[in-house]
Protein backbone atom coordinates (compact mmCIF):
# COMPACT_ATOMS: atom_id res chain seq x y z
CA UNK A 1 0.00 0.00 0.00
CA UNK A 2 1.28 3.47 -0.87
CA UNK A 3 2.21 5.64 2.08
CA UNK A 4 0.46 8.86 1.06
CA UNK A 5 1.78 10.69 4.13
CA UNK A 6 5.20 10.89 2.46
CA UNK A 7 4.10 11.19 -1.18
CA UNK A 8 4.09 14.39 -3.17
CA UNK A 9 2.40 15.28 -6.44
CA UNK A 10 4.43 14.44 -9.54
CA UNK A 11 6.51 17.45 -10.59
CA UNK A 12 7.16 18.82 -14.07
CA UNK A 13 10.06 16.44 -14.60
CA UNK A 14 7.93 13.39 -13.72
CA UNK A 15 5.22 14.42 -16.21
CA UNK A 16 7.89 15.01 -18.87
CA UNK A 17 9.41 11.58 -18.21
CA UNK A 18 6.00 9.93 -18.66
CA UNK A 19 5.45 11.91 -21.89
CA UNK A 20 8.86 11.02 -23.31
CA UNK A 21 8.18 7.33 -22.63
CA UNK A 22 5.01 7.61 -24.70
CA UNK A 23 6.83 9.37 -27.55
CA UNK A 24 9.59 6.73 -27.50
CA UNK A 25 6.88 4.13 -28.10
CA UNK A 26 5.52 5.76 -31.27
CA UNK A 27 5.71 3.51 -34.34
CA UNK A 28 8.75 4.09 -36.60
CA UNK A 29 6.69 5.78 -39.32
CA UNK A 30 5.74 8.51 -36.82
CA UNK A 31 8.72 8.67 -34.47
CA UNK A 32 10.97 10.58 -36.87
CA UNK A 33 8.32 13.24 -37.30
CA UNK A 34 7.70 13.37 -33.56
CA UNK A 35 11.39 14.00 -32.88
CA UNK A 36 11.06 17.34 -34.68
CA UNK A 37 8.50 18.58 -32.13
CA UNK A 38 9.60 20.41 -28.99
CA UNK A 39 7.96 19.01 -25.85
CA UNK A 40 7.23 21.56 -23.11
CA UNK A 41 5.71 20.87 -19.71
CA UNK A 42 4.45 23.84 -17.72
CA UNK A 43 2.35 24.27 -14.59
CA UNK A 44 -0.60 25.88 -16.41
CA UNK A 45 -1.42 27.24 -19.85
CA UNK A 46 -0.42 30.85 -20.41
CA UNK A 47 -3.03 33.61 -20.46
CA UNK A 48 -2.20 34.04 -24.15
CA UNK A 49 -3.14 30.43 -24.95
CA UNK A 50 -6.29 30.64 -22.83
CA UNK A 51 -7.42 33.85 -24.51
CA UNK A 52 -6.71 32.50 -28.00
CA UNK A 53 -8.72 29.34 -27.27
CA UNK A 54 -11.43 31.23 -25.34
CA UNK A 55 -10.91 29.06 -22.28
CA UNK A 56 -11.61 30.71 -18.94
CA UNK A 57 -10.40 28.01 -16.55
CA UNK A 58 -6.74 26.98 -17.02
CA UNK A 59 -7.54 23.60 -15.44
CA UNK A 60 -9.60 22.75 -18.53
CA UNK A 61 -6.55 22.64 -20.81
CA UNK A 62 -4.33 19.60 -20.27
CA UNK A 63 -2.34 19.88 -23.50
CA UNK A 64 -1.92 21.89 -26.68
CA UNK A 65 -0.31 21.47 -30.07
CA UNK A 66 1.23 24.73 -31.24
CA UNK A 67 2.46 24.55 -34.81
CA UNK A 68 1.55 23.77 -38.37
CA UNK A 69 0.27 20.23 -38.93
CA UNK A 70 2.41 18.11 -41.24
CA UNK A 71 -0.46 17.94 -43.73
CA UNK A 72 -0.38 21.75 -44.08
CA UNK A 73 3.36 22.37 -44.25
CA UNK A 74 4.81 23.80 -47.42
CA UNK A 75 8.43 23.75 -48.56
CA UNK A 76 7.84 27.09 -50.27
CA UNK A 77 6.67 28.65 -46.99
CA UNK A 78 8.93 27.38 -44.21
CA UNK A 79 7.76 28.19 -40.69
CA UNK A 80 9.93 30.37 -38.52
CA UNK A 81 9.25 28.56 -35.23
CA UNK A 82 9.39 24.94 -34.13
CA UNK A 83 6.26 22.86 -33.63
CA UNK A 84 5.56 22.37 -29.93
CA UNK A 85 3.44 20.11 -27.80
CA UNK A 86 2.60 21.64 -24.44
CA UNK A 87 1.49 19.65 -21.41
CA UNK A 88 0.03 21.43 -18.41
CA UNK A 89 0.83 19.62 -15.18
CA UNK A 90 -1.79 21.11 -12.88
CA UNK A 91 -4.61 20.54 -15.36
CA UNK A 92 -3.45 16.95 -15.90
CA UNK A 93 -3.28 16.31 -12.16
CA UNK A 94 -6.69 17.91 -11.65
CA UNK A 95 -8.27 15.70 -14.30
CA UNK A 96 -6.47 12.62 -12.94
CA UNK A 97 -7.81 13.30 -9.44
CA UNK A 98 -11.34 14.12 -10.59
CA UNK A 99 -11.61 11.05 -12.86
CA UNK A 100 -10.24 8.66 -10.26
CA UNK A 101 -10.50 5.74 -12.69
CA UNK A 102 -7.25 6.00 -14.71
CA UNK A 103 -3.58 5.89 -13.92
CA UNK A 104 -1.54 9.04 -14.30
CA UNK A 105 0.51 7.29 -16.97
CA UNK A 106 -2.60 6.45 -18.99
CA UNK A 107 -3.86 10.03 -18.78
CA UNK A 108 -0.51 11.53 -19.81
CA UNK A 109 -0.32 9.01 -22.64
CA UNK A 110 -3.73 10.00 -23.91
CA UNK A 111 -2.92 13.73 -23.81
CA UNK A 112 0.43 13.20 -25.56
CA UNK A 113 -1.05 11.01 -28.30
CA UNK A 114 -3.92 13.47 -28.80
CA UNK A 115 -1.61 16.48 -29.19
CA UNK A 116 0.83 14.67 -31.46
CA UNK A 117 -2.14 13.52 -33.58
CA UNK A 118 -2.74 17.22 -34.29
CA UNK A 119 0.90 17.51 -35.42
CA UNK A 120 0.34 14.58 -37.77
CA UNK A 121 -2.67 16.43 -39.24
CA UNK A 122 -5.65 14.94 -37.43
CA UNK A 123 -8.52 17.18 -36.32
CA UNK A 124 -10.35 16.77 -33.01
CA UNK A 125 -13.17 15.16 -35.00
CA UNK A 126 -10.76 12.67 -36.61
CA UNK A 127 -9.32 11.78 -33.20
CA UNK A 128 -12.80 11.38 -31.69
CA UNK A 129 -13.77 8.77 -34.29
CA UNK A 130 -11.15 6.37 -32.96
CA UNK A 131 -10.54 7.62 -29.42
CA UNK A 132 -13.57 7.48 -27.11
CA UNK A 133 -11.40 8.35 -24.07
CA UNK A 134 -13.38 11.41 -22.98
CA UNK A 135 -16.80 9.75 -22.92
Amino acid sequence: MTDWTTSTAPDLAAIETLAREVIAGFPPELSGHAEMVVLRVEELASDEFLEELEIHDPLELTGLYDGIPMTEKSASEPQSFPDRVWLFRRAILDEWASRGDVTLGALVSNVVVHEFAHHFGWSDEDIATIDRWWE
